[in-house]
């Protein structure tokens, strides 16, 4: 084998006949992208999983999580929207101030759809975030912080910085507490009778 056909043979770009492998190379390609795909759909469906079942826990007022010793109490305000995987409809966007706890959102949900983003104000000891989550990622996608108590321009990017920084590990927790109980005998033993109660409630 020459020196440059060695090379190609060493980087994967032939085979040991000297034929280029092309075609190999994008199968694999393209069962990465397949393995990747699956991968998003399963988190996706998980932050569906783990919306839906805020709304739940929220209806109580109770506090979901701790952090730092300071409960961490959730309520979804403003519009939310829900998707399935099958059926008649597949979304619903319901719109209000209130409209996660509306009767239709619990009928929707009964009927095969989940949360898929939602608008959910989180307090933390005196302070208070708002987020719009995205299930696909839990990706924030707007957020307002706590109003700034420094008065000096750097000292105020500081704490607009660590404000965000705690919003992420807020949410964070949040995640934890749900995979907890999702990945415990609880979920089917309690949580999910809980939640078909609930959906039939008038």
């Amino acid at each position: 084998m020459a020196k440059s056909e060695e090379t190609k043979f060493l980087r994967g770009e032939v085979g040991v006949d000297g034929e280029a492998i092309e075609e190999e190379r994008d199968e694999a390609e393209v069962q990465r992208g397949k393995a990747l795909d699956a991968l998003a759909h399963n988190r996706a469906y998980l932050g569906r999983e783990m919306l839906t079942w805020m709304l739940w826990r929220t209806a109580s007022g109770d506090p979901i999580a701790n952090v730092d010793g300071d409960p961490v109490s959730v309520l979804l305000v403003g519009d939310v929207v829900l998707r399935g995987l099958a059926g008649e409809a597949t979304e619903l966007a319901v719109k209000g101030h209130t409209s996660a706890y509306a009767e239709i959102v619990r009928i929707a949900i009964d009927r095969g759809l989940l949360v898929h983003r939602a608008r959910l104000r989180i307090q933390h000891g005196e302070r208070v975030f708002e987020v719009t989550l995205d299930a696909e990622n839990l990706a924030f996608r707007a957020a307002n912080l706590p109003a700034l108590l420094q008065e000096e321009e750097d000292d105020r990017l500081l704490e607009r910085l660590w404000l965000t920084e705690r919003l992420g590990e807020l949410v964070d927790a949040l995640w934890e507490t749900f995979m907890k109980v999702r990945t415990s005998q609880k979920w089917s033993r309690t949580e999910v009778p809980a939640i078909k109660s609930w959906l039939v409630e008038s």
